[in-house]
Formats: structure tokens, C-alpha cells, sequence
């Protein structure tokens, strides 16, 4: 199983790398949004420290908001003992009725796992949570967390393998985020309410500064100007044949064989709540539970 594993997690995801932007500074394409003096720049800006202290977490916002794409970043969790805090790198409309996707870093105490547990909002409705543990650990160093977002698709990645598939069901009745621009956004904040064991340990506030490090910045994706109609969003970023609209290229419409098999494995063997099991939340399953193939 631990080779099948490995030569799992080696093969190359071709299907995502044709959209690649190389990386950037933090500057180019993020500013801080709240704790300013909560941050710190290494290496002429190319790693951002942010750092959550009894005083305050923080947080950085992108400065465009855009539909369809890749984003990535590299993170390196906070080390320690973490338990209580929570990590966050997400995508988020804005009102009432937003859509979101979120990669959420769950704390623990020290040679414990960090949990991940992502989460899908459509139109204001989450309540869509998975969890899973990690084959690697993220506190000793720089790993990548990307959002891949098509028509079809959202895909949720871990250096490059698929931990998550949300598929457009909207030929089934069940709603999908394609109509609203959104922005990337990270942040990093006191949870112990519910964070670590369902918020049986608290923070131990004796170990902060707790300080995740960031790298590798990279958008690969459709930037909507902030004058742009929500009517004209979809067709802003339509491609017409464009193939510098690459995420509505046919090849990437779905996942390819190998990426199939990687999430069955991560599935199988690292997931551990999904909410699409959880009867006693949900007794009747979710409506796109039924239909996902993944």
C-alpha cells in the first residue's frame, strides 16, 4: 500500500500545471486586511509571517476578485502546539447569499495531526464540511494549497493532489458558484470555541506568538474589474476560443485517471468526517450528496 501510495502521489497532474502563473511577491497580488502590525517580511518580501497573539490574529485580502482559475499558496503551518487556532486560506464573494471555498487549518496539540477541513458555500449555505489529516507534516515546511474553479468544477489540492471535487449538479436542480467574483483571502485566529476536539483544549496563549509563514503566491485566474455588472461577470470571463482562458479548455473539465485515483486514495485513507455520512446532522442526505461521484 505504501508504494502504491507514493506512485499515487508522484504522478504528475499535467491537467493543471498548462495554467500555472509563476509565483509572486505578496505585494503584487495581496495586501494585509486587518492586525497590520501582526505581519512580517522575509527575504525582500518573497515570505509573509502572520502571526495570532492574545491581542489579535490577522489577516490579507487579494486585491482583484476574479472567476474561474487557479490560486495557490504555499503555507507552513504553525508548529507547537497549535491547538486553538485556526489557519485559513479561502475564496469569498461578498453579501448576504456569497459563495465561499475554504481550506481551514485545525490546531493541535504538539505530535498531534493537523486536521484540514474544507468547506462550500453556495449562495449563502455552507454546512458543507469534510476533514482529513495529512500525509505529511505541514509545520516543518512550505507545502501548496490551491483552489481550482471552473464551470464544471471546484477542486480543492494539496501540492497538486486532489483532496476535494465539488461538481456542478445544476442539471440536477442543485445551485453552483459561477455568477459571483471573488476574492483570496488567508487569515489566522484565536477558535478555541470549537477548533481543537470540538473546543475541549483551549489555546495555551504561554506559546504565541503562533506564526504561519507564507510563499510561492500565485493567481492563474480571470480578474473582474470592480465595475463589472454581476450580469456580465460569466461573460467577462468566457473564453470565445481564448486559450488564455485555459480552465474552460475540455481537458480540464474534470479530473483525469490519475487525479481519480489520487482522491480515492486520500479519500480512503485520510479522510475523516465527511458531512455527506453525517446522519445525525443531516437525516435526510444533502441534495448533492447523492449525485457526487467523489
Amino acid at each position: 500500500m505504501a508504494k502504491l501510495a507514493a506512485a499515487i502521489l508522484a504522478v504528475s497532474a499535467a491537467f493543471f500545471i498548462a495554467g500555472c502563473a509563476g509565483s509572486s511577491k505578496f505585494d503584487d497580488l495581496f495586501k494585509p486586511s486587518w492586525a497590520f502590525d501582526h505581519f512580517a517580511y522575509d527575504n525582500q518580501g518573497e515570505v509573509v509571517n502572520m502571526k495570532l497573539d492574545n491581542f489579535s490574529g490577522a489577516g490579507f485580502a487579494s486585491k482583484s476578485k476574479y472567476l474561474f482559475g487557479k490560486v495557490s499558496v504555499q503555507i507552513k503551518l504553525v508548529g507547537g502546539d497549535s491547538a486553538g487556532t485556526v489557519t485559513a486560506f479561502y475564496m469569498s464573494s461578498e453579501g448576504q447569499f456569497h459563495n465561499e471555498f475554504d481550506f481551514e487549518f485545525l490546531g493541535n496539540k504538539t505530535g498531534e495531526p493537523y486536521l484540514v477541513q474544507t468547506n462550500v458555500y453556495v449562495n449563502g449555505v455552507g454546512n458543507r464540511e469534510q476533514r482529513l489529516n495529512l500525509w505529511f507534516d505541514p509545520t516543518k515546511g512550505f507545502h501548496t494549497y490551491s483552489l481550482f474553479w471552473n464551470r464544471r468544477q471546484v477542486v480543492f489540492l494539496v501540492d497538486e493532489t486532489p483532496v476535494r471535487v465539488h461538481s456542478n449538479l445544476e442539471h440536477k436542480g442543485i445551485p453552483f458558484p459561477k455568477d459571483q467574483a471573488m476574492g483570496v483571502y488567508s487569515s489566522i485566529w484565536n477558535a478555541d470555541d470549537w477548533a481543537t476536539q470540538g473546543g475541549l483544549v483551549k489555546t495555551d496563549w504561554s506559546h504565541a506568538p503562533f506564526v504561519a509563514s507564507y510563499q510561492g503566491f500565485e493567481i492563474d485566474a480571470c480578474a473582474v474589474p470592480g465595475e463589472v455588472a454581476a450580469a456580465d461577470v460569466q461573460k467577462q470571463c468566457s473564453s470565445g476560443g481564448d486559450k488564455r482562458y485555459w480552465w474552460d479548455e475540455p481537458t480540464v473539465s474534470e479530473l483525469n485517471v490519475h487525479q481519480s485515483h489520487q482522491l480515492v486514495w486520500v479519500r480512503a485513507n485520510h479522510m475523516v468526517y465527511d458531512y455527506c455520512s453525517d446522519t445525525a446532522r443531516f437525516p435526510a442526505t444533502p441534495a448533492e450528496c447523492l449525485h457526487h461521484r467523489h
